[in-house]
């Protein structure tokens, strides 16, 4: 009678009860905690951490050289003599070309002869004048004679000196263009000559990089000629104008190129170094751009994306600077945003 009364509707509905709630608690809450974790979207972090932030302005610059000219004649005439060849290294006064000069030797020949007759005739005329023997105004007519024949005496040097071509400057030579027997006009170009030591580069900023810039500046430069060399070179003026079509100015910066490695015409890439400075950076790739404002996804202990505004500042290429909005050591997503939600489980994942 006991045992009947124990089994009642009561009793059976809690005992129901109790092996539901059991099979609820061992069986049904593992497998719900399984299907989360399966849900958890893989991600990389990384941990926000203050670094060197190189602050560098970079751009294109054409090589110039130093000094340089085209050698051209300054008279027509036949090349005689060719004292160069191609690439060869010049100093300043070695002679390059010799043109035909017959007939301006001649001249000048000639009156070297009737300047010495005329300033004899003038010495004569004074001693007389002296003794009363001649007029002033003989002496006086003499006396221009001598001035007019010394003014064609040096104009006839002058054009003699044209049929030699000198080196101004020191530098070195280019391809020449003429031969022995060529005949040349004024203008036509004999060959080039350049100073390459040092070498000037030409490369243009923004403007808003113009309060950036200060004469004595060092720069580097980099040739696709030479891969893995750098050249280091000092910023020797700033142009006075900003170019109004570009916004941006002009800078020269002078490079030693003692080894005569930079040619003019070269394209080099310029690196300017504008500030190192201490501050938090990011892989660009962990920042999500939202209209005008920037988020990023942090993992916190829990192993949960929490979506947080940030602020940017300074960008390179594949790092962007972090103003505020977290802290070094925070946990970021890098890779495997796409799936994520404020609020999703993450997996993390090494690497």
């Amino acid at each position: 009678m006991a045992i009947r009364k124990l089994i009642n509707p009561l009793t059976l509905f809690v005992a129901i009860f109790a092996l539901a709630g059991a099979y609820f608690w061992f069986i049904h809450e593992p497998q719900q905690q399984q299907q989360q974790q399966q849900a958890a979207v893989p991600v990389r972090i990384q941990v926000a951490k203050m670094a060197e932030y190189r602050d560098v302005i970079e751009a294109l610059g054409t090589a110039q050289a130093n000094e340089s000219i085209v050698v051209t004649a300054q008279a027509q005439e036949v090349v005689v003599a060719v004292h160069f060849d191609d690439g060869d290294m010049a100093e300043a006064g070695d002679l390059l070309v010799e043109l035909d000069a017959r007939e301006e030797r001649a001249r000048v020949q000639e009156l070297k002869f009737r300047l010495a007759e005329a300033q004899r005739q003038y010495q004569r005329l004074l001693d007389l004048s002296r003794q009363n023997a001649a007029s002033q105004q003989q002496l006086e007519l003499q006396d221009v004679i001598v001035k007019e024949t010394t003014a064609e005496l040096a104009v006839a040097e002058v054009r003699l000196a044209q049929k030699q071509i000198i080196a101004p400057f020191d530098g070195r030579l280019g391809i020449r263009h003429v031969s022995v027997g060529s005949l040349v006009s004024p203008g036509q170009q004999i060959t080039t000559l350049d100073d390459v030591a040092p070498i000037k580069l030409d490369f243009s900023v923004p403007e808003l990089y113009f309060a950036s810039l200060q004469t004595g500046q060092k720069i580097t430069a980099r040739s696709a000629a030479y891969p893995g060399e750098e050249f280091t070179g000092v910023i020797r003026s700033i142009d006075s104008r900003v170019d109004p079509l570009t916004r941006s100015i002009l800078v020269r910066a002078n490079i030693p190129n003692e080894d005569g490695k930079l040619r003019p015409g070269m394209l080099l890439r310029v690196n300017l170094l504008r500030s190192v400075d201490t501050t938090m950076i990011l892989p660009e790739k962990a920042i999500v751009p939202m209209q005008d404002r920037h988020y990023v996804y942090v993992v916190g202990s829990d192993n949960i994306a929490r979506q947080t505004e940030v602020v940017v500042g300074r960008r390179k290429p594949g790092i962007v600077e972090i103003v505020s909005g977290i802290k070094p050591g925070t946990r970021v997503v890098t890779e495997g945003m796409v799936r994520l939600r404020d609020g999703v489980a993450v997996n993390v994942r090494e690497g």
